[in-house]
């Protein structure tokens, strides 16, 4: 009998982990619809990436996720046909774009001409206001103009005489940007520092991604040589944030926030933090361990981010969102949905969200700073 229990084991082993593999399945598929996710590739946009990544362990085959090329201000047809292609799938319910390049806006058009029923949220635009807010249905951004002003108070709070502000003219071409280095110059004024802009390489030129990347570590010497250590850096492009953490860091000066605000966004790299698997996605873990770091640097004061990660959370929002957009719990645009969903995937209740003027869907938040 014992021997009879002990051949049938393997079989009943087997039928059990069939079953939960099965239930699994089952609990991934059961949204009964698809939502499209598209980011750009770890290079460009690695948050956003691994939040597309963190939805399909979640939602398993629910989630559709392709990528926009390095190169996206050149290849726009390329952004517009992986935007286009997962409309082509009847199964597609939502389409959510971040960051939202140059082509996404003529994909949402192209879109349109078949399908109405799509819901489309673009995160962080690279096109007009107006532009973007008239395609999708909800736009979502970090509050840049309110940024501009406290980016700069908290500079001057770290000990900032002078604000290195780096650029590229495609950045300088869109309207919030180039608004907030306009108030950031200002706020500059008022509180007395030294306002400097400095043209950077475009990460989409012909030197591509190393090419800024290595500007940013042998400009960053020369302007804290010229200005001095209480100089704090900022640069509008993602691509460049790590290099720049790490030479200001080892030059002593400061570094306020980054372009797209987040524990994760570059601080890993540059301080050579590891992140153990059962510790992805822990927020509290990485301030942690980003503060051991700046301390034993003996750079405590000098470093700053938010306590979220401003992308990651559009993306984990804007899924939430489209779930229930699909299951027919809200319509196309519901900002107090959407204020909602951003407070329950971030756990900041302190997230301050406004529209912007005359686009009254085009949603703008600032969250809680941390000071390393």
């Amino acid at each position: 009998m014992v021997k009879r229990l002990l051949a049938l084991l393997p079989v009943v082993i087997l039928t059990i982990g069939l079953i939960a593999c099965g239930q699994s399945k089952e609990v991934q598929m059961d949204l009964g619809f698809k939502i499209g996710i598209v980011t750009g590739t770890v290079s460009q946009g690695e948050e956003e990436y691994r939040a597309a990544e963190n939805a399909i362990a979640k939602y398993g085959s629910a989630i559709k996720h392709v990528t926009y090329p390095d190169k996206f201000s050149q290849e726009q047809e390329t952004t517009i046909a992986q935007i286009t292609a997962l409309a082509s799938d009847p199964e597609i319910k939502a389409i959510i774009i971040c960051q939202a390049v140059p082509g996404t806006s003529a994909a949402i058009d192209k879109i349109k001409e078949e399908r109405d029923d799509i819901l489309f949220i673009a995160g962080v635009p690279h096109e007009d206001p107006a532009t973007i807010s008239g395609r999708a249905d909800i736009v979502m951004e970090t509050d840049n103009l309110t940024r501009g002003r406290t980016i700069i108070q908290l500079a001057k709070d770290m000990g900032a005489e002078t604000f290195i502000h780096y650029s590229f003219p495609r950045h300088m071409s869109m309207e919030l940007l180039a608004q907030r280095r306009d108030i950031m110059k200002q706020t500059c004024e008022e509180l007395g520092i030294n306002f400097v802009g400095v043209d950077a390489p475009d990460p989409t030129g012909d030197a591509g991604i190393p090419g800024a990347q290595q500007f940013m570590i042998e400009d960053v010497p020369r302007q804290v040589e010229k200005y001095g250590k209480n100089t704090a850096f900022f640069n509008t492009n993602c691509g460049m944030q790590e290099p720049l953490i790490k030479t200001v860091l080892e030059t002593g000066a400061i570094y306020p926030e980054q372009c797209c605000p987040s524990p994760y966004h570059a601080y890993p790299g540059a301080l050579g933090i590891e992140i153990p698997e059962e510790k992805a996605g822990d927020v509290a873990y990485m301030l942690e361990q980003i503060h051991a770091k700046i301390d034993e640097a003996g750079a405590s004061g000098r470093f700053a981010t938010w306590k979220i990660s401003a992308n990651m959370a559009m993306i984990d929002a804007a899924v939430q969102y489209a779930i229930d957009y699909g299951n027919g719990e809200v319509g196309k645009f519901d900002k107090d949905h959407m204020i909602k969903m951003l407070k329950e995937v971030t756990g900041d209740d302190n997230i301050i969200v406004n529209e912007l003027e005359e686009n009254p869907n085009f949603l703008m938040f600032v969250a809680t700073s941390e000071l390393f």
